[in-house]
């Protein structure tokens, strides 16, 4: 029984090793007009534009798609895809405008390819960006069912810019739902489910176990940039996703986040941690667990920022030691995977 996701077959320190080696070669840098900018810990790249700096992202649905496959319901992993990147997008304050998709198949299928256009379409208004374009390849050798990828294209004004840089001990931090585990832990959970012998056609509180994994991935794109463009006083916002609580700490620095009142997790992550005999520490840097995504803000903002998306509510705060806590679960991160 797989019950670290590392066990599962997902060792982020491995990735970060070969991260890391594939980095070290990229030296080349172009200059003038479309140069880099470098931000440290951002989700997203950007590059000089003028008054503007432009802002990419690309990311994929992961091995959700296998349990779409076994459902044989592909009309939500098209959302997965359009959010896992702009969610990213709009963490350095900048609005998503346009998105690219890859879709690699072992064999074509006309109805899955409906279904999966039907999902990013959706995604695409949710998010308000086009769809430009994108590319499928077909690659039997290499691909065993589908593989769903994209890329966002977004810009933000220079002096809009959000680093991370303003956040300071104080500061509050806001959670904002997720919807479930999102796109992220699958390979823990579908080894879980296969070891404990429980089937995606199961039921769990009324649907198909199948149907709640499946479940899309918010998108909060709408949110945000009402919030940006009403001037909202944000400091630093932090899309969960793999790592977890983790992910925090990619904001700054020399300053600690403590999670004093955390949401509840959905229903779905209690069962999985149940099945495979999961530690908290492990729950907690594996998935999003109920917080999708966060917001720093000062103290004298933060209530208001809160009040204006559904679900959303202050979980916790800045403070002067690093790393990031959930005191309740005796759960400590000093650093991001």
């Amino acid at each position: 029984m797989p019950r670290t996701y590392a066990e599962s077959g997902v060792d982020f320190s491995e990735e970060g090793r070969s991260i890391d080696g594939l980095a070290s070669q990229l030296k080349f840098r172009r200059e003038g007009h479309g140069a880099p900018v470098n931000l440290p810990g951002g989700f997203s790249g950007m590059i000089d534009f003028g008054d503007v700096y432009l802002a990419m992202t690309t990311d994929g649905v992961g091995s959700k798609m296998l349990i779409a496959e076994a459902m044989g319901k592909f009309d939500t992993v098209g959302i997965d895809c359009m959010a896992m990147n702009v969610n990213d997008l709009i963490c350095i304050g900048a609005e998503p405008l346009a998105f690219v998709d890859y879709f690699a198949v072992e064999r074509h299928d006309e109805e899955v390819a409906r279904q999966i256009g039907t999902g990013l379409n959706i995604g695409a208004e949710m998010a308000n960006v086009s769809v430009i374009g994108g590319e499928t390849a077909t690659l039997p050798d290499m691909i065993k069912g589908y593989d769903l990828a994209g890329t966002a294209l977004g810009y933000v004004e220079k002096e809009r810019v959000i680093t991370g840089e303003k956040i300071s001990p104080g500061d509050v931090i806001i959670g904002l739902p997720s919807s479930g585990p999102h796109s992220n832990g699958y390979t823990l959970i579908r080894k879980v489910l296969k070891e404990v012998g429980v089937s995606y056609e199961d039921d769990f509180n009324g649907k198909k176990l199948g149907e709640v994994l499946l479940e899309p991935t918010r998108i909060y794109v709408r949110d945000i940039v009402a919030l940006l463009k009403d001037g909202a006083e944000i400091y630093g916002m932090a899309h969960i996703t793999g790592g977890g609580l983790r992910n925090l700490l990619r904001l700054k620095k020399g300053v600690g986040y403590e999670m004093t009142d955390p949401m509840e997790p959905q229903s779905i992550f209690g069962a999985i941690q149940e099945w495979g005999d999961i530690s908290d520490e492990e729950m907690y840097q594996t998935f999003n667990m109920g917080i999708g995504f966060a917001i720093i803000a000062p103290e004298e903002s933060a209530g208001v920022i809160a009040e204006r998306i559904k679900g959303s509510k202050i979980v916790g705060k800045v403070s002067e030691k690093e790393g990031v806590r959930l005191k309740e679960k005796g759960i400590e991160y000093r650093e991001y995977l």
